[in-house]
């Protein structure tokens, strides 16, 4: 082994994605209830979250790439959960907007999401769970 890499249980990378799997598995079983990927729950949170949305900034508050973004939206659109709208001011853009069905499904399963987030303060205690969201959104934005 190396002496210039640290531990699997101290790599940052590794660590973030462990937590985003524990954390993940217990959404999951609702998104595949309801038929939707984690990008197209993403998606549909943000925009229910955010409103109308260029599909450039869409992308990034999702943290979608933009071929992946182009093939969601199309499926999203087809089970008319977003619609798309030229942009007012010019008419090389898309706006993209949360549909009726999108805020159906997010009333479905916000509660059961809600209810994970719920389980996580209580079994961390909210002082933690504030200290570790702003800890996260500090290192996002280093």
């Amino acid at each position: 082994m190396s002496k210039f890499f640290v531990k699997t249980d101290e790599s940052l990378p590794i660590m973030l994605l462990r937590a985003r799997e524990a954390v993940m598995c217990r959404i999951r079983p609702f998104l595949i209830k309801h038929d939707l990927s984690e990008q197209q729950w993403r998606v549909l949170r943000i925009l229910d979250e955010v409103g109308p949305l260029e599909p450039t900034e869409l992308g990034e508050r999702c943290m979608v790439l933009t071929p992946s973004l182009t093939r969601i939206l199309s499926l999203l659109e087809k089970r008319q959960m977003i619609r798309r709208e030229q942009h007012p001011t010019d008419r090389r853009k898309q706006i993209i907007h949360l549909a009726e069905p999108g805020h159906d499904v997010i009333g479905k399963i916000a509660p059961e999401a809600q209810k994970i987030y719920e389980d996580l303060e209580e079994h961390f205690g909210k002082p933690q769970m504030i200290n570790l969201l702003n800890k996260l959104k500090k290192l996002s934005e280093f």
